[in-house]
């Protein structure tokens, strides 16, 4: 996924001559080839995250639609106060890519797993979130974000993702994606967890449909509604706490539908997610993803 956007943003960047990247001296192997091209619009800002953020910022300020990328946490939950005060609050051209959410580093231990970032950020006023499940989700969501102005959060896997639209999938902003046809029971998703429900579902035979989630924020009301009118029972999977996450988030969707009379009833609603905890093992992403208890065969 990574090198999908990384990819796209040099395809950007011929195209519009105020793209800028910016590292916290890490990315290599993966930024080169822009760092090459455009050696005067990109930047090496070094371990310092918050700072990171606030040339993002002064850079926006003079023009610039500004791609800041680490390691999942430290350019969010480290720069919470920059990117609320600096970047939101100013409605500045800032994107924040984090790479490696979830439990993509899994085997480096709690400091860097990105496991609670959703449900910070989607608080801020002003900040497109976004999380791709495939290369193809992350090239189509780079171009729209070099061409929407405003903040926004890019939540990106580590390496390796594979493919699971083709290549000319419609992802539209606010919408989620029909991955498979279903009856009764629909499962939510977002992020490269999209993979391990479309193959547990295959290979366990559900009949169950499977949507993945590339935007989180906007999440347009009325392709919600036409979904939660055409099943009984949902099931949100994610690689993230559930407290305040993907989950809480359609719930929260789910409660203002129905009370708005948009929705005749309310769904049920299953939530897969991180319990309150950290796991305090390293491992293989999938090894981690168990320990936590993401699997949908919690579901009868």
């Amino acid at each position: 996924m990574r090198t999908a956007f990384i990819n796209q943003l040099i395809i950007e960047a011929r195209q519009n001559p105020k793209i800028f990247l910016i590292v916290g001296d890490l990315g290599f192997s993966v930024v080169e080839p822009f760092a090459e091209e455009f050696p005067d619009r990109f930047l090496n800002a070094g371990i310092a995250e918050q700072n990171m953020t606030g040339i993002a910022a002064g850079l926006a300020m003079e023009g610039y639609t500004v791609f800041t990328y680490s390691i999942a946490n430290f350019p969010t939950l480290r720069c919470m106060e920059q990117i609320r005060y600096d970047v939101c609050y100013h409605n500045l051209d800032v994107k924040i890519v984090a790479v490696g959410a979830g439990y993509a580093y899994a085997s480096l231990g709690p400091s860097h797993h990105a496991t609670e970032d959703i449900g910070m950020l989607r608080t801020l006023p002003n900040l497109t979130i976004v999380s791709p499940a495939d290369p193809v989700e992350a090239r189509k969501l780079t171009t729209e974000l070099c061409n929407i102005p405003g903040p926004a959060y890019i939540r990106l896997g580590k390496a390796g993702e594979p493919q699971i639209h083709n290549d000319e999938a419609d992802i539209q902003r606010g919408i989620p994606v029909k991955v498979l046809d279903g009856k009764g029971t629909a499962v939510f998703s977002t992020g490269s967890i999209v993979k391990y429900a479309l193959d547990y579902i295959a290979a366990n035979k559900k009949d169950w449909a499977l949507y993945s989630f590339p935007y989180l924020k906007p999440l347009h009301n009325e392709s919600l509604i036409e979904v939660f009118n055409q099943f009984e029972n949902f099931i949100t999977i994610e690689e993230h706490q559930l407290n305040a996450g993907f989950g809480s988030l359609i719930l929260e969707k789910a409660n203002d539908l129905f009370q708005a009379g948009k929705i005749q009833k309310f769904p049920g609603i299953k939530r897969i997610g991180i319990e309150d905890e950290f796991i305090s093992v390293a491992g293989t992403q999938d090894y981690i993803r168990e320990k936590a208890g993401l699997l949908l065969s919690k579901v009868p």
